[in-house]
């Protein structure tokens, strides 16, 4: 069965007062090649005890962002190419792309939780501005009210201006507008000038390789993630987090299944390396002073884990855990070194291989914690998926649930069967 969604508004949202106009720098995290793409989600909010219609939840939040992007202006510029080439932010206060749109449904009907959903996602993101490249502009927003008095924000903004914590306190700061605060709880420092800036080491374009990737949710039960911690605990008298076990059962999970499927030289499909990376927040190793609290820019530092299909899939799960934890233990030596050129080959110029699995960690970043007068979101669906990387992306599951999903598109077809069951054998155990 198919649902209307009808797009009734569409403009750009500029401050509420006037901002400085300036072009801003970026550091040299935000000019990784790599974070020039589109960070899609959507933010899914339930009726509740309050309707959005009085007043409408749209209303309300265009208003909310035209005064969070006073104190956030770069949001409201463009990004433009500087001296040598390099991205710089222009803030000329055009706005940010809004627009508002209506489902002729409820929430329950349209089953976001499926996949496919009801409603395909680009009916709940924002169209693009017309005559405007959607990389140039930071920020687009779609707020889609549905029958049942719920609406659904769909957010797209371009990595290069904010990294995922700087994105959850922008939405926040939106939040706080709407919920008629007079100003955001957390003031916004731009400060790309402290960000280190080591010698720039030349490397070659990464090599992208498109992949045939088939998606795959699973919810992981507390209890369970708990009884891996445990292990871990008694094994090492070291603790782990909920997300090392997460890491460490996805990568395995997928290396079993990439085992299973056989094919070539046995021994040396055993021996093969398989690789896992991260993106830790280093604010509190880069950033001094008064920068640190209200940063908003990228400020993180790949971490990354590696070890031979036989090593990694018939390990036993704590095992795999000391692996990821070794890695995040050298993550203050790595960025000291990395500050000051200590690499012959730049840590932020990626590999992507479909031997390599990425993580990204969506539990962390406020985007759960934003209100805008309705309650916090049942729930928070990320995109945050690309044709030639193997990802992982770690949520929560929809409220009241708790635990973590592990939302995927990192294995082809040959080898979702195998990976599928080991995900689901984890989350059902005892």
């Amino acid at each position: 069965m198919g649902f209307t969604v009808t797009r009734t508004s569409r403009s750009l949202v500029a401050p509420a007062s006037p901002t400085p106009t300036e072009a801003l720098p970026l550091s040299v995290i935000d000019r990784v090649a790599g974070l020039r793409h589109l960070v899609r989600s959507l933010h899914v909010f339930e009726a509740g005890g309050r309707d959005c219609r009085e007043p409408a939840a749209r209303v309300v939040i265009r208003e909310a962002l035209g005064k969070a992007l006073v104190e956030y202006h770069p949001f409201a510029g463009r990004f433009v190419n500087g001296g040598g080439g390099e991205a710089w932010v222009a803030c000329t206060g055009e706005g940010a792309w809004f627009v508002e749109a209506a489902a002729a449904c409820s929430l329950e009907e349209v089953r976001l939780l499926d996949h496919p959903m009801a409603i395909p996602k680009e009916e709940l993101l924002p169209e693009p501005a017309p005559g405007v490249d959607p990389l140039d502009v930071p920020l687009m927003m779609q707020v889609t009210e549905f029958t049942c008095g719920g609406f659904v924000v769909g957010l797209i903004s371009v990595h290069t201006i904010a990294d995922g914590l700087g994105a959850g306190q922008f939405i926040n700061a939106v939040a706080d507008y709407a919920r008629g605060l007079p100003k955001p709880r957390v003031s916004p420092v731009w400060a790309r000038d402290v960000v280190p800036d080591p010698p720039r080491m030349p490397a070659p374009p990464p090599r992208l390789e498109l992949l045939d990737l088939r998606y795959f949710t699973v919810d992981l039960s507390p209890e369970h993630v708990a009884k891996v911690k445990s292990a871990f605990f008694e094994s090492t008298g070291q603790r782990c987090s909920a997300f090392d076990v997460c890491v460490a059962k996805t990568w395995q999970a997928r290396t079993r299944a990439l085992v299973a499927a056989g094919g070539g030289d046995a021994a040396a499909e055993e021996e093969r390396a398989v690789r896992v990376c991260f993106f830790a927040n280093t604010r509190h190793l880069m950033l001094k002073g008064d920068a640190a609290p209200g940063f908003y820019g990228n400020c993180f530092y790949p971490v990354a884990a590696s070890g031979g299909r036989g090593e990694v899939a018939g390990a036993d799960i704590v095992d795999v855990v000391r692996i990821i934890r070794e890695a995040k233990a050298r993550l203050a030596a790595d960025v000291a070194r990395w500050a000051v050129g200590g690499f012959e080959e730049d840590p932020y110029e990626l590999t992507f291989t479909y031997d390599s699995l990425f993580v990204s960690d969506w539990t962390r970043l406020g985007f759960l914690d934003a209100d805008y007068g309705w309650g916090t979101p049942s729930h928070v669906i990320p995109f945050s998926y690309h044709p030639f990387m193997a990802v992982a992306v770690i949520g929560a599951p929809p409220a009241p649930k708790l635990g973590a999903r592990v939302m995927t598109m990192c294995v082809e077809e040959k080898h979702l069967p195998e990976f599928r069951d080991q995900m689901n054998a984890f989350a059902a155990a005892n």
